[in-house]
């Protein structure tokens, strides 16, 4: 498997693309799917499974997956990346999630988030970078207020989680912003 790397003080950032991804499905067993990609349950391989069978990318959508893999233990601990990723319109939706506990509260998705972040304007030739937030979540809130995301606005009963619409914050990180914070 030939993953972009990204390497930060503390982590090795592995990007898959949808491609990279089929890959993966097509020529390894379930165990070995499992290992690559760090999940910890059956029920994680299950949700990665469903949106392999159904299609990674539609014919104006891809993305950009970095697995997070903490340097000293070699684990995958989380996931960040580029959704949505509309490649006409030079945009994508930034999405992360810690998913070992024992790596939370520590900056390491602050770390991470940057560097996709780069990767994105840099590699991507993104021009906007979105996201989209639950408003009770505090820590994703300011995560993105910390790496420079300006506040547009709510979108209104956006998700629909365990029955009930909930509403999203929706950020934006635009290049021309990136490039003055970088300079």
């Amino acid at each position: 498997m030939n993953f972009k790397l990204i390497e930060t003080n503390r982590l090795l950032l592995k990007g898959l693309s949808p491609e990279d991804m089929t890959e993966i499905f097509e020529r390894n067993s379930t165990p070995q799917i499992k290992t690559i990609l760090g999940h910890r349950s059956e029920a994680d391989y299950e949700k990665e499974y469903q949106k392999y069978k159904n299609g990674y990318s539609s014919y104006n959508r891809s993305f950009m997956l970095f697995l997070l893999e903490d340097k000293v233990s070699g684990k995958i601990i989380g996931r960040c990346g580029l959704h949505n990723w509309n490649a006409d319109h030079r945009r994508a939706e930034i999405g992360y999630s810690m998913e070992d506990e024992t790596f939370k509260k520590q900056g390491l998705m602050s770390e991470a988030v940057e560097a996709v972040i780069d990767y994105g304007f840099k590699l991507m030739n993104l021009n906007r970078i979105e996201a989209l937030v639950a408003s009770y979540n505090t820590a994703s809130l300011r995560l993105l207020e910390k790496n420079g995301f300006i506040k547009e606005g709510i979108l209104r009963n956006h998700y629909y989680v365990n029955g009930v619409f909930e509403d999203s914050v929706m950020f934006s990180k635009l290049r021309e912003e990136y490039l003055t914070s970088n300079q």
